[in-house]
Parts: C-alpha cells; sequence; structure tokens
C-alpha cells in the first residue's frame, strides 16, 4: 500500500513549550490552542497560510485543552480539574475530579463529542502507569469517571457516522476503538486500534477527517499519520520537529491541518537542530475535516 507523503510550514511563529489541543472555533473562525506549563490559552486567527496571535489567556495553572462554550466564554481541562474561563478572562474554577489523588497529576488533553460534551483526560506529572483517568462533562454539568488505569490520556476522536470513539493512551503507545452510543454518550466493546511501530514515538493527539481516517502525532517520531478506519498506515506529514503533539483541522472548508508541537525536555543541540520546536505548523492534505463541536451543556458544578 503507497502511503502519501505531505510537508507542513510554519503557521505561527512564537515557540510554546508545550503546545497542545489545538481547535477550530467555527463560529468564531479561531484557532484555538494552549501552552500547557505556560498555563496560556492562545487564540489566533487564520489567513492563508498563517496564523495571527490575536489573544492570550493567563489561567495561572497547568492547562491541558480548551473548547469554546456555547453560553460564552470557554471550558478548559486544568490542573486537576476544569474551569470556565470568562470572555473578560475571569477563571472560576469548577469541578476537581483529581484533587487529592495518591500522586501528583494533572488534567491533559480533552475535546467535545458531536453532542457537545467534553471529554478530558488527566496523568501523573511523572508519568506513573495507570495513573491517570478519562472523564466526560454531561450536558447536565455533571462528572463521569469512564475509564480508569489510563498512564497518559491523550488524543479523542469520533467517526463521522458517531458510532466509534477513538481514545488515545500515550504510555502504552496504544489508541482504542469503542462502541460510542450517542445517546448516553456510554463506551463500549473496547479494542486494540493502533500501535506505533517500534522506533517512532507514540501517539499523542488526533483528528479524524470527513473520509473517516484518523490522523495521529507521533510524539517523538516526527511525525504525523493518517490511519485508515482499520488502523494502516495511508499517509504521513514529515516533520522538522521531534515532537508534534496534536492536530485539528480549520479554516474555511475545514481544509488546513493545524499541527502543534512542543520544546519541553529538548536538550540545547536537539534544539539549535530543530528551531520550529514548539510552533504552530500547518499543511493542506487534500481532505476535509470533522466540524468540532463546542461545549453545549451546563458548566461543572464548584
Amino acid at each position: 500500500m503507497s502511503v502519501e507523503q505531505w510537508t507542513p510550514e510554519v503557521s505561527e511563529s512564537s515557540p510554546c513549550e508545550l503546545g497542545e489541543g489545538p481547535h477550530w472555533d467555527s463560529e468564531r473562525g479561531h484557532l484555538l490552542w494552549v501552552d500547557i506549563l505556560a498555563g496560556r490559552i492562545l487564540v489566533g486567527s487564520a489567513s492563508g497560510s498563517s496564523v495571527e496571535l490575536i489573544r492570550t489567556l493567563e489561567v495561572g495553572r497547568h492547562v491541558g485543552a480548551v473548547v469554546p462554550w456555547t453560553d460564552g466564554g470557554w471550558l478548559a481541562a486544568a490542573a486537576t480539574g476544569f474551569i470556565h474561563i470568562a470572555e473578560d478572562g475571569v477563571v472560576t474554577e469548577l469541578a476537581q475530579p483529581e484533587a487529592g489523588s495518591a500522586v501528583r497529576t494533572r488534567m491533559n488533553d480533552g475535546t467535545c463529542d458531536p453532542q457537545g460534551r467534553f471529554w478530558a483526560g488527566s496523568m501523573a506529572y511523572d508519568e506513573t502507569p495507570g495513573a491517570g483517568s478519562l472523564y466526560r462533562v454531561d450536558l447536565d454539568g455533571s462528572v463521569e469517571r469512564v475509564r480508569d488505569e489510563v498512564t497518559i490520556s491523550n488524543g479523542l476522536g469520533w467517526s463521522p457516522d458517531g458510532t466509534t470513539m477513538y481514545v488515545t493512551d500515550t504510555g502504552p503507545g496504544t489508541i482504542d476503538a469503542y462502541d460510542f452510543d450517542s445517546v448516553s454518550g456510554a463506551i463500549t466493546n473496547r479494542r486494540e486500534f493502533f500501535t506505533a511501530p517500534e522506533g517512532r514515538g507514540a501517539p499523542d493527539g488526533l483528528a479524524v477527517d470527513s473520509a473517516g481516517c484518523i490522523w495521529t502525532a507521533l510524539w517523538g517520531g516526527a511525525a504525523m499519520l493518517r490511519l485508515d478506519p482499520q488502523g494502516r498506515i495511508i499517509g504521513e506529514v514529515d516533520m522538522p520537529v521531534d515532537q508534534p503533539t496534536s492536530c485539528c483541522f480549520g479554516g474555511p472548508g475545514l481544509t488546513t491541518l493545524f499541527i502543534t508541537s512542543a520544546r519541553v525536555d529538548l536538550a540545547p543541540e536537539a534544539l539549535a537542530a530543530q528551531p520550529m520546536a514548539g510552533r504552530l505548523m500547518q499543511c493542506d492534505p487534500g481532505v476535509a475535516g470533522m466540524p468540532a463541536a463546542p461545549f453545549r451543556g451546563e458548566l461543572p458544578a464548584r
């Protein structure tokens, strides 16, 4: 089977230490992404082959993911739980399900399902195996722990018909697939979908395109892969950085693939060899993505 190849270009030149969680806000025409360890949410306006940074929100804690909320502002997975950021930047702490964990943990990647529920997971700072969890914020504002014994909860996505959910755990380097109940949000019938080839890093954030193929960043592997619905590699973006972290489709027609990356933990010589590390990049792979839903529910209780 032939593998298509693409090369990205720099989209926004301000590097992040740990860029993550890109999300296309179609209502505002904005790209959202985070710099996890800096506690920053970045808001950009996409124009052609570049993104102009138009706003930075400082949230005062490590932030793993952010999505717009239909009633105003943003809902984020940050520190030990969830926070709301108002349009004026005021931060309100909400449910904190990771508070009091046996080891020090933080929230990591997250996104909304097609119905507008917010899903986000956690990880231990020292990457203790099985110390993380996956959570779902339902439309009534309740928070449910859906899966435990996760090492590094990461990329999430849904098939175009909404019947399959993909869940990444970067610790063991796997993406699992589940049957997804769109009415209840329940996931069942867990099975392994993809494991990174030996020596190619580990799957991180992901996005699903309109053809039902999965795009996953390979942390430590200097690549983005396109996987068909059977988990076979059918495309690759050759990245100029060792640590691509996640991706999303956005821009007019959802035809641009935006890719975040990280500089964290790279030695000086590695940084010198990859000056684009930590920057936002983009490419046009010739396929459109799936619309990203905002959070459509009530905010979790404090």
